[in-house]
């Protein structure tokens, strides 16, 4: 099991480094990472995307990171994802976040 989750956590990996403006670190011992988008406030990105946004009919959740800190206004523009699905799945969802972000970004 523990080799499923290394491939989840690479293939999350490289799916992230083809979206312009998002950055993340390989994580060493978590089943997720925290990304920073290209946004002001994921909250509001997130939000979007599961209210207004979806490609043939899917869309992707993200939690926002600033839930996870315990400074206010740390994590503001950053995102958890966590690699819990299989790697198509994961795959696909990490084009529909690129989308996503595209649509976003030129909305605003």
């Amino acid at each position: 099991m523990v080799e499923e989750y290394e491939h989840r956590r690479d293939v999350i990996y490289e799916e992230i480094q083809k979206i312009e403006g998002v950055f993340t670190l390989k994580p060493e011992g978590a089943f997720y990472t925290v990304v920073k988008l290209p946004v002001e406030d994921s909250e509001e990105f997130i939000r979007w995307m599961l209210t207004s946004f979806n490609k043939d009919g899917k869309t992707t959740m993200l939690a926002p990171a600033s839930g996870f800190y315990s400074t206010p206004g740390k994590g503001k523009n950053e995102a958890r994802i966590a690699y819990v699905l299989k790697e198509d799945d994961l795959r696909n969802a990490m084009k529909i976040l690129r989308e996503g972000l595209h649509v976003f970004e030129s909305k605003t």
